[in-house]
This record gives C-alpha cells, sequence and structure tokens, in this order.
C-alpha cells in the first residue's frame, strides 16, 4: 500500500484553500476599509467640501518631486463662502450633474472615463479660461451652451448637454473640490492658470505703512 506524503494529500490542499481565501477576504476587508478613509472629503488627500471657499493652486513639490494642489487664501465660489453642508450639497449636485450626463463617455475623472475629450481632473485650473477674475462664469456659459466653443487643441467640440445654469453652477463647485484632491502628481506636466494676484499700487495705504 503505497504512502501519500502529508504535503500531497488532499485535505491538506483543501485546509490549505480555505485558509488562504479566509486570510484573503480579511485582508480584502481591511484594504476597503483604509481605502474609504483615505478617500473620503475631510482626509489628508481629499480636502472636505468647504476648500471650495478657497484658492486652489498646483504647484511642483521638490521633496515630493510631482506638482500637489496647494489650498491658499479664500476665495469663495461665486463669491458666496458656504457652510460645509451647502457645499457638500452643492459639489454632491454637481457630481450626480457628471453622472447624469454621461461626461466620463467623452472624458477622464481622476483616471476613470475616455479620452476622447480633455481630462477634467484639473479642469478647474485649465489656463484655457483665460484668468480667474472670469473663470467662474466662463465655466458656467461654456457649460450650458458649448456646441460653438473649441475648449481643446483638437478641434473637438462639446454637444449642448441641456445642463441648466444651476446644474453649471454645481458642476463648476465640483471640479473645483476635484481640483483640491491630491493625485499624486496626476495628470503630470500640467500647467495651471495663473492666480497670482496683481502688485499692490504704489502709495496704497499698505506700503504707507510699511514706508
Amino acid at each position: 500500500m503505497s504512502h501519500t506524503e502529508w504535503w500531497a494529500s488532499e485535505s491538506f490542499w483543501r485546509k490549505t484553500a480555505i485558509w488562504v481565501t479566509a486570510g484573503s477576504f480579511v485582508a480584502l476587508i481591511f484594504l476597503t476599509l483604509d481605502s474609504m478613509s483615505a478617500i473620503t472629503a475631510g482626509s489628508t488627500r481629499v480636502p472636505a467640501y468647504s476648500v471650495i471657499n478657497h484658492r486652489i493652486d498646483y504647484v511642483f513639490d521638490e521633496k515630493r518631486n510631482f506638482q500637489v494642489p496647494v489650498i491658499g487664501v479664500e476665495e469663495p465660489l461665486f463669491g458666496k463662502t458656504l457652510t460645509e453642508a451647502e457645499a457638500e450639497a452643492l459639489v454632491s449636485r454637481g457630481k450626480l450633474t457628471t453622472q447624469a450626463k454621461n461626461c466620463m463617455n467623452c472624458h477622464t475623472l481622476l483616471g476613470n472615463g475616455a479620452y476622447y475629450a480633455p481630462d477634467l481632473t484639473k479642469a478647474w485650473l485649465d489656463p484655457s479660461w483665460g484668468s480667474k477674475e472670469v473663470r467662474e462664469q466662463m465655466m458656467v456659459d461654456f457649460l450650458m451652451n458649448p456646441q460653438d466653443r473649441l475648449h481643446n487643441g483638437l478641434g473637438r467640440r462639446m454637444p449642448n448637454l441641456g445642463i441648466t445654469e444651476d446644474e453649471a453652477r454645481a458642476t463648476v463647485a465640483f471640479l473645483k473640490w476635484m481640483a483640491s484632491i491630491d493625485t499624486n502628481g496626476f495628470p503630470a506636466n500640467f500647467t495651471p492658470i495663473d492666480q497670482s494676484d496683481p502688485p499692490a499700487e504704489s502709495g496704497s495705504p499698505t506700503q504707507q505703512q510699511g514706508g
């Protein structure tokens, strides 16, 4: 009668499969909970929704060797400072609008979607808007009536999706919030819009006090 080694027995591999599956399930739960905490608004890499009350820039970080979002001075969206609850409601509506209009059929958001049209991850910082002073209204106007406006170097035009003004404003809020997310340098080699403040005029009260 032949003797089967323990490591070749059917019962050993059956038990091994059970333990490996159980261990993998526990690891999956742990990684899921860890990932959820890392991507929840208000975490280290994903700012709270009220970040739309501030200036958001994208600058090169020497230590990390890529560009990172920088939250700056107070610069409320559409000139109105929102509470956290108000900001969350507005950003959430903007996110739902991008989903309802199937934006990812053409665009990419946070690495997901299609590549027919420009990536939207840092659309709030796109220099094509001209200047920070006119950006908000230009974005709203474009979303409501985009078909006659070129907004990329490929000559492609966005169809009119029937976006209302309220939906457009909410979408702009969503895009501004999304620009604040630390995406580890994605998209790479992106040049943000110039958001520097104009220099103070000579003889201004600030300069007189310092003189």
